[in-house]
């Protein structure tokens, strides 16, 4: 499932590298298509630039060019993600029309279609398959038939400024994709059973927000964003306990018995708020969520986990988004990869889509 704003007509390859653009940390792996499987070359999770309002070109461009460095690849083509605060991902019925077509009546009329004035924004679509049984009355014919469309738009100034930085650091921008759809393509390459048959929630837990996604047969029926991530945790914690933001970082993962009941208030809000999400899924769809798939840096923590399983009264488990890639990494890569894997969710559905 691919809604890339930029969708670079570059020649054939077999490399690239898919960047995570995080709040606290940026998540970039390089992989390589050998016949039908992706083998992971190498990964990197580094600090993101700090800035308070805005991220200069020139900055960006400095932060790409180190983790390339850092990677070791030789490819200069990137995929990048847009945030999950900085993009949207909304349903929307539309004529059926040409997707570029489509994108420009979004780009005129986005209140009649997405019920929100979004100016100077960049729009694609991707066509919902029809579920319409074998058996089903076809439409009839001289009516204007409509398509259910799944739309991704962000700023242009934006996507204009992400290619500038990239072109900036000598690299060639390919695609730039919504951040929401990181976890359903990753999920979908590393748990294919799962993703078809299965009603499921993909809760990734970032630095300042958590997305949750909910999936039916393969199909994404709901998608939030909720204002609550792994820093309010950590705040919450190096609050409470009179401690450094870094002490209270390593004591959320590693969660000695002593602080599990300052953080349960905390995890309670989280829970109640994907609970909300999965209530109105459960409720549209008639079918009730058999598991939620928790990723993201606060994924790595057991209690965390556990603490969503009992506010959310659904099964929960921490996933590996690598676990069907094929491996070509350093030793010491190969050692940490089960405990950094949660993290590079996104950047692994972004790659999932490159080739």
């Amino acid at each position: 499932m691919a809604l890339p704003f930029l969708n670079g007509q570059s020649k054939k390859h077999d490399q690239i590298i898919a960047i995570d653009l995080g709040g606290r940390s940026t998540k970039a792996i390089h992989v390589q298509r050998k016949g039908d499987s992706l083998t992971l070359l190498r990964y990197a999770v580094m600090d993101a630039p700090i800035y308070e309002k805005h991220l200069s070109i020139e900055v960006l461009a400095e932060h790409l060019k180190a983790i390339t460095r850092v990677l070791e690849a030789k490819t200069k083509l990137i995929s990048l993600t847009v945030g999950v605060n900085d993009s949207i991902l909304r349903h929307a019925d539309l004529p059926q029309i040409p997707v570029e077509d489509m994108r420009l009546i979004l780009k005129n009329n986005t209140k009649n279609y997405l019920q929100q004035d979004l100016p100077n924004h960049v729009f694609d679509c991707w066509m919902v398959p029809s579920n319409r049984s074998p058996g089903a009355e076809a439409p009839k014919p001289g009516l204007q038939q409509k398509h259910k469309v799944l739309v991704g738009g962000a700023r242009k100034q934006l996507i204009d400024e992400i290619q500038a930085a990239a072109k900036e650091a000598g690299l060639i921008p390919h695609q730039l994709l919504p951040g929401l759809l990181g976890p359903v393509n990753a999920f979908e390459l590393a748990m294919p059973d799962a993703f078809s048959k299965d009603a499921v929630a993909l809760v990734d837990i970032g630095f300042k927000s958590t997305s949750i996604c909910l999936l039916n047969r393969g199909e994404l029926i709901v998608n939030r964003v909720l204002g609550i991530g792994g820093d309010r945790l950590t705040n919450g914690l190096a609050e409470a306990m009179g401690i450094s933001y870094a002490e209270a970082e390593g004591i959320k993962v590693g969660m000695p018995a002593e602080v599990q009941t300052t953080l349960e208030p905390l995890l309670a809000l989280l829970g109640r708020e994907l609970r909300a999400s999965i209530d109105f899924f459960e409720h549209q769809q008639d079918k009730s969520v058999s598991r939620v798939y928790v990723s993201g840096g606060s994924a790595r923590s057991e209690f965390v986990v556990k603490g969503l399983e009992a506010e959310l009264m659904v099964a929960c488990t921490a996933w590996n988004p690598t676990a069907t890639l094929q491996l070509a990494l350093p030793p010491q890569q190969v050692a940490e990869l089960e405990q950094v894997a949660p993290q590079l969710t996104v950047a692994v559905g972004t790659a999932a889509t490159t080739f």
